[in-house]
Formats: structure tokens, C-alpha cells, sequence
């Protein structure tokens, strides 16, 4: 067995059932299934057991990075032993390149790159290449242009004890696969090298490796394991030393094609760049095509220079020798790559929501290009550095299972199942929450004075010790409801797509511990998040129909208040409109359905009780960037091992980070153990 799922629980409720349909239809070769599972009814254990019992890698999308971190978190719990990885985009911030027309207005490409999502990212893909037992979480970002998986595995460096080389001509190597070498404060992607040894530290960042060299031969080779696996502080320990006879090292960043194909790919862009100046003098455009004309030829030495330069993925196409209009390579198709196309399965998350984004991604993306290619800031080429068309998406991912209380229509009419040997057209249903949780109770209160009467229910729940979800309608109410609740005296903090994506479970995790007693936000405090701690969802404008007001969406919010036997919710609105009928009627007939199988079984509904874990998305991030737990000060055991681990910095001349560490033992006090200053 490639999966070994652990858990402290077995299926229960309605799970069974579900489990033994979706493995059968996988089994069976059905291409797309669909399981119909309510808030709080377990989808994220019965989809593990599906893997568990099919053997097959996964790709699990997820329509963003808050909702992807949590199943990441989930799936390392059910999965420990085995290869379970995060792949999301790797901006912090990101302002895409744009030129508007009208007022003359080029806007260059801004961003803020994470570099500890960039590790996740190589991380992912090496697991990819190189195991089997690989389960990957990720956002919508899995079908943008990566680079070609052959070359990326292809480009890699094979190293072998006894292989004939040298510390230069491997160094050498290193620089063409686009490390940097840094011989006194080493970071993942460059490598160092001391004396007959060299140090590599790879962008994955789980471990690095030193190669030690004797007479133009490798003598011996050593894999030390970073302790923490983490960006912004690695800690190689000696004590995690490994002896080994083979390593392989992945290129330092996605986009690297070996010197020939780099000449072929520049030759036939400086080709390209000739036939659309012609066509751009032709068209009167002199200017578009002298602007055209530097700018490629600025990108093309620095290629030739360093095999780099900014905004390299322009060129994707060239690089990987695609014709016009064939699909970028994306994270499928490593996937297709390692294991063939029927050889993994996808499961799409939430796929009301994650469907029709996948679908209108390359629009967007075409409209701006086509602007930067018209008025000579991009190549024509540059178009096919894009995300995947939906039709090509789903001929590369093969069986698809797609999960959502609300499935849309797409995925309803295409899913089938097996039941007693028959394939049929239908989906899975799972509608028996094994906690005996029911669907909550619904209310419709008047607009009128709803911020104060809000303000009651949100200080009646927090004396119960129990959260609050406050939908709005836009991010600008959000936060500015948000403010006011905190002057009324109200602990209470905001969510949305602006949020860092590593603050985003660290806010989650505020509300669960009870550091705050509700959180404001729109569309990410909708869909698949676990908190069991809330028990009232307050929807404000709930008469506004339309996409953020549909009964899809309406049904998801209600959910959120599933997990908690006091579960509640109400909509603040002076009408009640087709929508919120619909939804409250479908919410009563599962409450009904539960309520049966409750009083069948003498159930009593209990709230789930689920550990509040430290996200290691927050785990990983540098202690100087968090506060510091009161508990650590003045502690003898984390001044200790404090101590050791700026020790270890300092031996391995890594002294910045000693220096860091040794600020952070200055704050948080003398060891209560340490003895007093003579007199």
C-alpha cells in the first residue's frame, strides 16, 4: 500500500455508504462522480478513504488558498506517513503588467513573492517526480504555466559516490540550473563551497546536501535534514546527517532549458520579434514597434547573459517549443508525467465555486495581453503564457470526483455512479452528520437597527464562549463594521481576499481560541471552513439577489453554523426573496432527514469537538514575526533549545540568523534557572 490513512474515528453515518459508491465508480473507470455532502457531514474524511482504498495519488483543487490550507492541514492529519504537499500562487501581492489606451498608462508587473510558498511550490513538484504517495493541495493557480515537467526533471543533477567530476564542474552545473553560490549566509536555491566539500541548498528546502570530493572523484554523499523546512529559518543539524549513494538536485527555479535549446529558443523570439515589427510598421505603428524592439532585445541579453530575466514566462512558449495555441504545461501534467493519465485521480473542492472560475480564468488573462501585444510591449507569443482553457483542463485531468453541498449544473450533468453493478446517471449524497449536528435554525429580522441588534447577539454568544460569522456584501463594509464593533467594545476582526495569505489561518485560529469573538468577512467565510466554535451566522443584506445572495450561496453560508448544536442564523432583510425561500426550504428538509436518523438511533446532537492545531503555514514563519507566546518567557526548556539552535548558526557561519535567535532569547528574559549576578 502506497496510502496508509490514520485516523482516531471510523466511518459512521452515511460516510460507509458514500466511501464504497465513489470507490466503485473509481474502480469502475468513471470519469466524473459527484458526492452531494452537507456542512459538518465529514466530505474531507470520506474523500481520504476513497484514496485509501483506491491507492492513487490525488490532485485536490480548491477555489482559494484559506480553504486549501485548511484541507492541507486535514489531509497531513489522516495522511502522516505519506506525501501530502501545497501548491497555491506564491504572491503575497501581484499587479499584473497592463497598459491602458486611454489615458497612455503602462503599468509594469508588481509583486510580492512568498518565498516560503515558492519552497512549497518545488517541494510539490520534486514529491511529484520522484514518489508515489503523493496527495496535493492546491488553488486554481495548479492551471497556470509552470514549465515543462520533462525539462525541469530532465535538467536535474544526477550525482553518484564514485562519480568522476569536481567541486567546479558540478558548481558550474549548479549555476547553469540557476543557483547562486553564497559561501557565508547561505538561503534555499545557492550552495557554498568549503574546501573539498560542497553544500548544496535546494528550493524545496526539506534538506540539504554536502558532497565531499577527493582526486577529481565524489567520495561520499550526505543528506542533512532542515529541521524546520522552512524559508525564512532553516536549520540544517548535523544530528539529521544521512549517508547516501545517489541524490538528485532539481533545478533552482521552473523555467531552465539546457544552452542549445536557449539558443534555438532566442533565435526563433529575435524571428518572431522581426515579423511583427515588419507587420507594426506596416499598420503605421513606429512607435509601438521601436518600443517592441528594446524591450525584447533588452530581455534577450540578459537571457543570453544569465538565462534569466524578468518576466521570462512571456516566453514559455519558445523555451518549451510549443506551436501557437497549444496549452502551457501546468501541475497536471507533472502529475500525467509520474503516473500516466489514469493513474491519479482530481477532486475538486466546492465545485460550484471552483468550476466557473477555472472557466473564465484565460478570458481575463487574454484581454490584458491582447492590449500589451497591440501597442508593442509584448510579443504575440506572450499570449500563450496563460492559464488552461476549460476544455483543455478537462481532458488532461482524467477521473474527477467533484464535492459541494450546492453542486452546480455542469458537474450534475455529467456524474454518474454504480449501484449493485449498474452504472447510471446521479451523484452521492451525504446528508448524516455522525455528530447528529442538525441544519440550524433560521430567522428573517427587519434591516431597521441591525448593527445594534447585531451587537447584542454577537455579546450574548461571546458570554457562551461561542463565535460569530458576519457576512457582508463588500470588503470596504467589512472592515468598516469590523472598527465599529471593536469602539463598541466587541473583540472582533476581518477577513477577505486582501488578507496576506499566511495571516489567513492565523485569523481563523484567533476566532477558534476565543482571542476574538466574531469575524466580518464576504466570500471566504462562505464555502468549507471548520468552525465548530461558531454557532451564529448573521447575513446582512440577505434580499440582494444575485451572485453573492443565490441560493447556492445562501445554503453555503447558512453551513457555517452546522458544526455547533446552538447553530443559528439570521437574515437581516425587508423582503424574503425566491432565493431565501429556497435555500431555508432546502435547509429544513435535510434538518428533517437528520432529525430522523437521529431519533432512529436515540442520537443526541453533540458540536464537533475538533483540536485547535497551529497551522504550520503560521508554524513556519519566523519567530520574529509573531508574537511571542507568553509561556516561552523566562521557560528554561525554549531558552535551551534556543541557545543550541543559535550555537548551531554560529558553527555553520550562519551568523545573522545566530544573531536573530540571539534577539529573541534577549526578549524573552533570563532562564528562571539561571543563577543570579554575583555581587
Amino acid at each position: 500500500m502506497i496510502f496508509r490513512l490514520k485516523a482516531p474515528f471510523t466511518p459512521s453515518g452515511d460516510q460507509p455508504e458514500a466511501i464504497a459508491h465513489l470507490s466503485d465508480g473509481f474502480s469502475s473507470g468513471l470519469p466524473h462522480q459527484t458526492l452531494l455532502g452537507v456542512t459538518g457531514s465529514g466530505k474531507t474524511f470520506t474523500v481520504a478513504n476513497a484514496i485509501s482504498k483506491i491507492q492513487k495519488p490525488a490532485l485536490i483543487i480548491s477555489h482559494n488558498k484559506v480553504l486549501a490550507a485548511q484541507l492541507w492541514e486535514e489531509f497531513r492529519s489522516f495522511f502522516p506517513d505519506d506525501e501530502v504537499h501545497y501548491f497555491v500562487s506564491y504572491y503575497d501581492y501581484y499587479q499584473p503588467e497592463a497598459y491602458i489606451p486611454q489615458s497612455d498608462t503602462y503599468i509594469e508587473k508588481d509583486s510580492s513573492v512568498n518565498e516560503e510558498l515558492d519552497r512549497l511550490r518545488h517541494a510539490t513538484t520534486q514529491a511529484i517526480l520522484t514518489k508515489q504517495n503523493v496527495i496535493v493541495i492546491a488553488s486554481v493557480s495548479c492551471i497556470y504555466n509552470i514549465g515543462s515537467p520533462h525539462e525541469y526533471n530532465g535538467l536535474s543533477l544526477d550525482l553518484t559516490v564514485g562519480q568522476k567530476t569536481t567541486a567546479r564542474k558540478v558548481a558550474l552545473s549548479l549555476i547553469s540550473l540557476q543557483y547562486t553560490r553564497n559561501d557565508t549566509a547561505p538561503t534555499l536555491g545557492t550552495f557554498r563551497l568549503r574546501g573539498a566539500k560542497l553544500y548544496v541548498y535546494p528550493p524545496a528546502g526539506n534538506e540539504m546536501y554536502e558532497i565531499s570530493f577527493n582526486n577529481g572523484t565524489i567520495e561520499s554523499l550526505h543528506r542533512i535534514k532542515n529541521e524546520r523546512a522552512g524559508v525564512t529559518n532553516i536549520a540544517f543539524s548535523q544530528a539529521q546527517k544521512a549517508k547516501t549513494d545517489y541524490i538528485k538536485i532539481f533545478p533552482a527555479k521552473f523555467w531552465v532549458s539546457p544552452q542549445t535549446s536557449l539558443d534555438i529558443a532566442v533565435h526563433n523570439i529575435e524571428a518572431e520579434m522581426a515579423q511583427r515589427i515588419s507587420e507594426l510598421e506596416r499598420a503605421g505603428k513606429i512607435l509601438e514597434a521601436a518600443r517592441l524592439k528594446q524591450r525584447t532585445n533588452f530581455d534577450m541579453a540578459m537571457i543570453r547573459e544569465t538565462g534569466y530575466c524578468h518576466g521570462i514566462e512571456n516566453y514559455s512558449r519558445h523555451f518549451e517549443f510549443r506551436t501557437p495555441g497549444d496549452p502551457p504545461y501546468t501541475l497536471i501534467d507533472y502529475f500525467n508525467t509520474a503516473y500516466g493519465q489514469g493513474g491519479w485521480i482530481t477532486v475538486i473542492d466546492e465545485s460550484h465555486m471552483t468550476i466557473p472560475q477555472i472557466r473564465g480564468m484565460v478570458h481575463g488573462d487574454w484581454a490584458r495581453k491582447d492590449i500589451l501585444i497591440d501597442y508593442g510591449f509584448r510579443l504575440p507569443s506572450a499570449r500563450d503564457n496563460r492559464p488552461l482553457l476549460f476544455k483543455e483542463f478537462t481532458e488532461k485531468i482524467g477521473q474527477t470526483l467533484y464535492t459541494s453541498a450546492t453542486p452546480g449544473t455542469w458537474e450534475l450533468e455529467r456524474s454518474e455512479t454504480i449501484r449493485d453493478g449498474v452504472r447510471s446517471h446521479g451523484i452521492v449524497e451525504q446528508i448524516i452528520r455522525p455528530t447528529g449536528l442538525l441544519d440550524p435554525t433560521i430567522e428573517i429580522r427587519p434591516s431597521t437597527n441591525q448593527i445594534e441588534n447585531l451587537l447584542t447577539e454577537v455579546s450574548s454568544r461571546a458570554k457562551k464562549n461561542q463565535r460569530t460569522l458576519i457576512l457582508t456584501i463588500t470588503k470596504r463594509l467589512a472592515e468598516e463594521l469590523s472598527s465599529y464593533l471593536n469602539e463598541r467594545g466587541v473583540r472582533v476582526d476581518w477577513l477577505h481576499s486582501e488578507v496576506k495569505t499566511l495571516d489567513r489561518p492565523e485569523r481563523l485560529s484567533n476566532l477558534r481560541r476565543g482571542d476574538v469573538d466574531a469575524i466580518v468577512g464576504i466570500n471566504l467565510l462562505r464555502e468549507g471552513l471548520d468552525l465548530p466554535e461558531v454557532s451564529l451566522v448573521a447575513i446582512l443584506d440577505a434580499d440582494k439577489e444575485g451572485f453573492l445572495r443565490n441560493v447556492p450561496t445562501l445554503i453555503q453560508m447558512i453551513g457555517r453554523a452546522s458544526r455547533n448544536s446552538d447553530g443559528h442564523v439570521i437574515m437581516y432583510a425587508d423582503t424574503t426573496t425566491n432565493s431565501m425561500r429556497a435555500a431555508i426550504e432546502e435547509t429544513g428538509r435535510r434538518r428533517k432527514r437528520q432529525e430522523a436518523h437521529n431519533e432512529q438511533r436515540g442520537i443526541i446532537p453533540r458540536s464537533v469537538l475538533k483540536p485547535i492545531s497551529q497551522s504550520r503555514l503560521i508554524q513556519e514563519k519566523s519567530p520574529d514575526e509573531k508574537d511571542i507566546p507568553a509561556s516561552w518567557k523566562g521557560d528554561p526548556a525554549v531558552i535551551a533549545s534556543l541557545r543550541k539552535e543559535m550555537t548551531e548558526h554560529a558553527k555553520n557561519l550562519r551568523f545573522e540568523e545566530a544573531a536573530r535567535v540571539r534577539n529573541l532569547i534577549q526578549r524573552l528574559g533570563k532562564d528562571k534557572t539561571d543563577p543570579p549576578p554575583a555581587q
